[in-house]
């Protein structure tokens, strides 16, 4: 593998103090369709949740171990190839990995039953498991620190785009041409993304931590990874980020069917009804973003900056899931879900930056493969406990998920105020 090329090597013509470049938006641009394709790969079987389980004779409980298979080396992946995005080139590691994607959709495309399904989706989930961190170190490296809010969240708007544009199109495919069909679709679409960014993907030259200068940091031994994930700032938003994660990936697996089943609406009508709480989350993320670099740039902490405006967005997050708790009738109940998960699932953005600005000079990959790593451990355990309780429980089993995640999205709340203060654990890494 070619190794990334040093700070002064991608700097030199490529960017400049203030960042935002034409070729710096180009690849944000291109990293947004990345994002897009990515949760896009994630959120077909939850549309297809009730197909699929009628195609291949499966319980909710089983169909939920079976999505929970994409993320059994989801974490480790991140781990394994955030260290390796410290030290080679991000665009080679987002190229293998868009291929990637595209051949482990074949094997259930092509046909087979729950082990076929299971082995593909595994597959699928240790190819994506690093793709947010690798996105947001690419896309990051060609923006000054007081200027990733915007391209930070752009990147975590491709997440929501990839359901809002998919999700319709996706269904219409899974009606007319049956769930496997969808898989094919998927398949192109990563391919033609890896094209593209083979043609006009690119390196920055920013490194992630030229905010700042630690002492001595030319000659100094590297911050020890245990150091930066041992501080409160790394613990706070990795906790805050998992709740969210937690919320995010009920609506990529059960969030369809609990349209279908628990709240009684049609099949057409779920699946225009599914992107209202992504596009909540569009709002949100451009909103936090737009907040977040505006007080940044009038000198406000990040600590208050980015810990509290994303505690604020859990918070709310939190009350809209437990309110619907004492709401009779589908349509307050949908409405106050989808403001729910829509505010609580975008917390990502806020976490990125928050460690990115943390982690000192060569340990940013790592930094944010470990806390992506944790976090998506709420992928491996959602699914599956969300199956479990309607297999147990029936419609009620989807109520009492939803609650549950009114809680921990309080959980995260109260983290992201507490415990996130960049400035604190930078002084003391520094030591």
């Amino acid at each position: 593998m070619n190794t990334a090329p040093t700070l002064s090597q991608r700097s030199s013509g490529t960017t400049n103090s203030r960042g935002g470049g034409a070729k710096a938006w180009t690849v944000t641009a291109l990293l947004v369709v990345f994002m897009m394709v990515n949760f896009a790969d994630k959120s077909v079987l939850g549309l297809a949740a009730d197909e699929i389980r009628a195609d291949l004779h499966l319980s909710a409980t089983q169909f939920g171990l079976a999505n929970s298979a994409f993320f059994l080396l989801f974490s480790v992946s991140a781990v394994v190839v955030g260290l390796v995005a410290d030290r080679v080139s991000p665009r080679l590691l987002l190229l293998v990995m868009a291929v990637l994607w595209s051949v482990a959709q074949a094997p259930a495309a092509i046909g087979g039953g729950l082990a076929v399904l299971i082995g593909s989706r595994v597959v699928l989930g240790a190819a994506e498991g690093p793709a947010f961190p690798v996105a947001q170190q690419a896309t990051l490296a060609w923006f000054p620190n007081h200027r990733r809010n915007l391209p930070g969240a752009l990147i975590t708007l491709g997440v929501t785009l990839g359901v809002i544009v998919s999700a319709p199109g996706l269904s219409w495919v899974i009606q007319h041409h049956g769930w496997r069909a969808a898989l094919w679709v998927l398949a192109a679409a990563g391919l033609v993304w890896a094209l593209a960014w083979k043609l006009f993907g690119a390196d920055g030259g920013h490194s992630t931590d030229d905010q700042r200068s630690l002492p001595g940091a030319g000659a100094a031994a590297p911050v020890p990874y245990g150091r930066i994930l041992a501080t409160r700032t790394w613990i706070g938003a990795t906790l805050a980020y998992f709740t969210s994660y937690w919320a995010v990936a009920l609506m990529l697996v059960w969030l369809p069917s609990y349209l279908r089943n628990a709240l009684g609406h049609p099949a057409h009508t779920a699946a225009v009804l599914i992107v209202v709480p992504w596009a909540v989350g569009a709002v949100a993320l451009l909103a936090q973003a737009g907040i977040t670099g505006r007080l940044m740039r009038r000198g406000v902490s990040s600590r208050r900056a980015r810990g509290w405006v994303g505690g604020w967005l859990l918070a709310l997050g939190a009350a809209c899931l437990l309110a619907q708790t004492f709401v009779d009738g589908s349509t307050g109940k949908t409405v106050l879900v989808a403001l729910g998960f829509g505010l609580g699932g975008s917390y990502a953005t806020v976490a990125a930056t928050t460690v990115a600005e943390l982690a000192p000079a060569g340990r940013s990959g790592g930094a944010l493969g470990a806390m992506n790593a944790v976090v998506t451990a709420a992928g491996l355990a959602a699914p599956a406990v969300v199956g479990a309780l309607v297999d147990a429980q029936g419609n009620d089993g989807y109520h009492l998920a939803v609650t549950f995640s009114g809680v921990l999205l309080v959980i995260g709340a109260a983290a992201s105020f507490l415990l996130i203060d960049p400035a604190r654990d930078i002084a003391r890494l520094a030591r």
